[in-house]
């Protein structure tokens, strides 16, 4: 626990403001494809029936969906705004790292968003070490909360 809170602490002090402009577009970007997942179930439910991984039944493929999908909403408008962005990165990566291995490796094709989900996996796990940053609701709470108690 020792070393969580080590490194938690260095990753507040070690955070320039252009990372937070990275953070703001990472969420607005998981935001956003939470968002076209939910307007096509379909492209999302082949790409979980096509991984071929494991005989998933109805329900759990369902639940699967809903998981993706409103993980990426929530999760990337949290890390949008800069709130709890370490657990909302944390709850991505699981996710991530699916479109990685899952679905994009096995993909051949050219065009294959491979590059991009390592992108996104790479600055997922920066942000569950660095944090909100300066320009976060994070940061603004705990500020109006260090200014309330000193009242």
């Amino acid at each position: 626990m020792k070393m969580i809170s080590k490194l938690e602490d260095w990753g507040d002090r070690h955070h320039p403001k252009l990372v937070d402009v990275i953070r703001i577009v990472l969420g607005a970007f998981l935001l956003f494809k939470g968002y076209l997942f939910f307007h096509n179930m379909p492209f999302l439910r082949d790409l979980i029936i096509d991984a071929k991984l494991v005989d998933l039944s109805t329900d759990t493929i369902t639940a699967l969906l809903y998981y993706v999908t409103y993980a990426h909403m929530v999760g990337g408008t949290l890390i949008l705004f800069g709130l709890v962005t370490r657990l909302a990165s944390l709850i991505q990566i699981p996710i991530v790292v699916a479109a990685v291995f899952v679905v994009n490796i096995p993909n051949k094709a050219v065009n294959s968003e491979l590059w991009l989900s390592v992108v996104v996996l790479t600055l997922l796990l920066l942000f569950v070490i660095i944090g909100s940053g300066p320009i976060s609701l994070d940061k603004l709470l705990t500020n109006d909360e260090k200014n309330t108690s000193l009242r």
